[in-house]
């Protein structure tokens, strides 16, 4: 039987370990949350393993070749060729780590309830080998209770005792891809632990790598700060996009109204419209929020109004561009529709939840014939259909009937789209600051 230390030594001794970087460190799923906060913890001088199922994603990062934007190339390439950063598929060594942090998907099912089954299958690796000294830091954005209700009945088959033996809080990941002035290091970190010593150690993990952490009262606490940031975002995107329905009613350009009501110094916050919402939290959380609420005889109708309004987008993009083609002379059934950017926003290569996608499956429906130019996503599959980008050619905008700009990218030639294509339905304002724009229809 192992013998345990005082709950006082075990707390002090791990804390110990993260400030002298001798801890062994371990990140269950590197994708766009766990990779970025590996190489942190590794550039710092921890030793830390990426674990995932995807083996293409261990291999990559074995071999130092990255795959996640807000992630140098050369930095990962360094820590691996270091020995400081790893991979593996084989979680039996999760054991073997100090502190582990679970940054697994949590998707929705086609019912739209919460699907947690990334977070249980890592929960029950962990229990299987938990043992005296370590701290769980699950990342993954989730309905409040999670933690408590979830993870912990899981830890406590282990016989060991939360907040003396082991450590368990729940600090929400903010991450923002592509964004290059908030990344990993300089956004605050909110932790939320079982026991105030789960928060104290948690805190000090946390501080090594990133400039505030902010401690709060419980995991509930973190995890409704997590769902409330990403409804918050869900809803005014919500309200700005009902704006641009009624604007297209009453033939108002929804762009100029923003525009002029961004001048105001006070008591306003920009937000524009577009085809949708995408991404791995604002399409998602929200009904996370919903889906809890209901346990408790409460329905949140503003949030689920906001998501109904969102996820209405794609289908009102589909019928602007059949107005738009029918003023042209041509039904949208056998028409050339280019599409321009399918990532869910500009400068990204992320495609997961893009309304893009959904786009253009309702003109695919519809009978249109569709190609996509994408500089960041060269090929993508959704529902057993393979789909690959093609070169953004003058040829190629001239033989269109109509080119879609779903997705901003920066790096797009709009003149070049605006001077040669027959017509352009923008829904981005992408084309704002081209000169001649008689052939654009806006959102």
């Amino acid at each position: 039987m192992e013998l345990l230390e005082a709950p006082g030594s075990l707390r002090e001794r791990l804390k110990k370990k993260f400030v002298d970087r001798s801890a062994l460190i371990g990140v269950a799923g590197i994708g766009y949350v766990g990779l970025p906060l590996a190489v942190e913890k590794a550039k710092v001088g921890f030793e830390v393993i990426g674990y995932d199922r995807n083996s293409v994603r261990v291999d990559q990062v074995n071999q130092g070749l990255n795959y996640i934007r807000d992630v140098h190339d050369d930095e990962l390439a360094r820590l691996v060729e270091a020995g400081k950063l790893r991979a593996s598929t084989d979680f039996s060594s999760l054991r073997n780590c100090d502190a582990i942090a679970i940054c697994v998907p949590t998707p929705l099912t086609p019912n739209l309830d919460p699907d947690i089954s990334y977070i249980k299958a890592v929960g029950e690796q962990i229990a299987a080998q938990l043992r005296p000294g370590q701290l769980i830091c699950l990342e993954s954005t989730t309905y409040p209770g999670t933690t408590e209700e979830v993870l912990l009945p899981l830890l406590a088959r282990s016989g060991l005792k939360v907040g003396e033996d082991y450590f368990l809080c729940f600090s929400p990941e903010r991450v923002d891809p592509g964004n290059a002035r908030y990344t990993t290091k300089n956004t605050n970190k909110v932790v939320g632990g079982v026991t105030e010593a789960c928060v104290d150690v948690a805190s000090c993990f946390y501080q090594q790598t990133i400039l505030e952490v902010l401690a709060v009262s419980s995991p509930k606490v973190a995890e409704m700060c997590k769902v409330f940031e990403n409804t918050f975002r869900s809803v005014n995107i919500a309200l700005v996009n009902e704006m641009a329905l009624l604007c297209d009613r009453l033939g108002i350009s929804i762009w100029e109204v923003l525009d002029a009501a961004a001048t105001k110094p006070f008591g306003i916050m920009r937000f524009n419209p577009g085809p949708g919402v995408g991404g791995h939290c604002i399409p998602l959380d929200p009904f996370y929020l919903a889906w809890k609420a209901r346990e408790y005889d409460f329905h949140t109708r503003f949030i689920e109004l906001a998501g109904e309004i969102n996820h209405s987008m794609p289908y009102f993009v589909r019928d602007k561009v059949i107005r738009a083609l029918n003023a042209a002379g041509r039904p949208l059934k056998g028409a050339d529709i280019f599409i321009i950017g399918v990532a869910y926003k500009k400068d990204i290569e992320d495609w997961r939840e893009s309304p893009a996608i959904k786009v253009m499956e309702l003109l695919f429906k519809e009978g249109a014939a569709i190609d996509y130019h994408d500089p960041y996503v060269a090929k993508f599959v959704e529902h057993g259909k393979q789909w690959h980008s093609i070169p953004l050619s003058r040829e190629r905008i001239e033989r269109a009937d109509c080119v879609l700009i779903l997705t901003d990218h920066a790096n797009v030639d709009y003149e070049r789209i605006c001077s040669s294509a027959k017509l352009v339905v923008d829904t981005r304002n992408a084309t704002k600051n081209v000169q001649s724009r008689s052939n654009v229809v806006l959102l």
